[in-house]
């Protein structure tokens, strides 16, 4: 099993910026892609960035440019550095790890980005 921890969401005004931390723990991140996702009220869960094993990374067209996802194997975490924030960034922010044994993701407890105008 891989237990994951967010954390670093809060209230921030527009044009802000935030960093999510994921905190893996049961197995490590260099082999499994890792993601953030978002979903808001109302709305389904949406990928916003992800890094694979490789490190490779991709993000969704709207958030290209001002957000961007890194990894410290040592630590076994992830990040999402948020910067130019605007008010519909504002969502529940999950961290989700792809694990090549296991199918489906594992996913954390969501941590709330509240982005005000």
């Amino acid at each position: 099993q891989v237990r994951l921890v967010e954390s670093g969401g809060g209230l921030v005004q527009a044009g802000g910026s935030l960093r999510l931390s994921c905190a893996a723990s049961g197995y490590t991140i260099s082999i499994m892609t890792m993601g953030w996702y978002r979903q808001a009220p109302g709305n389904q869960r949406e990928l916003v960035a992800a890094i694979t094993s490789g490190g490779t990374t991709n993000y969704a067209d709207s958030v290209k440019g001002r957000f961007t996802i890194s990894r410290d194997i040592a630590r076994n975490t992830v990040y999402l550095q948020m910067n130019t924030l605007k008010p519909e960034d504002t969502a529940v922010y999950y961290c989700g790890a792809q694990h090549p044994s296991y199918q489906g993701p594992f996913w954390g407890q969501g941590t709330q980005v509240t982005v005000s105008s």
